[in-house]
């Protein structure tokens, strides 16, 4: 008896929805390609392949940040467009199954952060990281550009808990005045407050500010906020914006 073969007239997934999908994971999969382009590169830059022993607070790394956020991107983006074109159900459950786990991640992420943002552990963690970043200043630029940026742009802070945190770094400890740094007893550049009629900001405005007997106000010249306190303001006066954009993500993760 000749056996009947039958065509599949038409696809098992809505069309609008396979092109839907394809198109939002290939602008995810070319951002991805970019985002972890920029890291290899910088880690290039940095000679750290070789020398990965100079990597001290890896989790604070940006170059391995946007190599690690690149990666997980660039497989999403590649699953989930390849899946859709091809209507290839293993790839389309792997890309469900990638999501779920991103997503209970993320969960699992919120509550816990909710759980022991009164028990200091969020606290403590910004804290060492802080202390990290200032220790090893002039060790790592891409860590020293972060600081810089937290300090001047985000928080308009300086240090973890004022200025005097800078003393836990070589060139602006106090103690360094005996061997020549022209550093000693200051704070970087990113601490001091930006004057309205500066174009361009004055690199030594940070020199001698923390000396004894040194001639202007301290407030006029640097901010004395630290960072921690700065960095727990921000986030109760942005609580809302940065709740909404955490539903808005769980909520496409979902819908996908």
């Amino acid at each position: 008896m000749p056996v009947r073969k039958y065509r599949r007239e038409t696809s098992e997934i809505s069309c609008c929805l396979k092109y839907l999908l394809f198109a939002s994971n290939v602008i995810l999969w070319l951002a991805a390609l970019v985002v972890l382009s920029v890291g290899i590169w910088a880690w290039s830059e940095k000679d750290m392949f070789r020398n990965i022993a100079r990597l001290h607070f890896i989790a604070l790394d940006p170059a391995f940040v946007l190599i690690m956020l690149g990666g997980v991107a660039f497989l999403l983006g590649f699953l989930g467009s390849v899946g859709a074109l091809r209507e290839n159900t293993c790839l389309l459950a792997a890309y469900a199954i990638f999501l779920s786990v991103l997503l209970i991640a993320e969960i699992g992420f919120c509550a816990l952060a909710f759980v022991l943002k009164d028990k200091g552990w969020i606290k403590d963690q910004a804290t060492e990281g802080l202390k990290a970043f200032i220790r090893h200043y002039r060790e790592d630029a891409d860590q020293q550009n972060l600081i810089d940026w937290i300090q001047e742009d985000w928080l308009q802070c300086c240090g973890i808990d004022g200025p005097k945190d800078w003393d836990s770094n070589n060139y602006f400890n106090c103690s360094s005045i005996a061997i020549g740094s022209r550093e000693a007893c200051g704070v970087p550049f990113s601490c001091c407050r930006r004057r309205p009629q500066e174009v361009i900001k004055n690199k030594q405005c940070g020199y001698d500010v923390r000396k004894e007997g040194y001639g202007m106000e301290l407030s006029r010249i640097i901010y004395e906020k630290g960072c921690v306190q700065a960095g727990e303001e921000w986030m109760e006066h942005n609580l809302i914006i940065i709740s909404t954009a955490v539903i808005v993500v769980m909520f496409f993760q979902v819908f996908i």
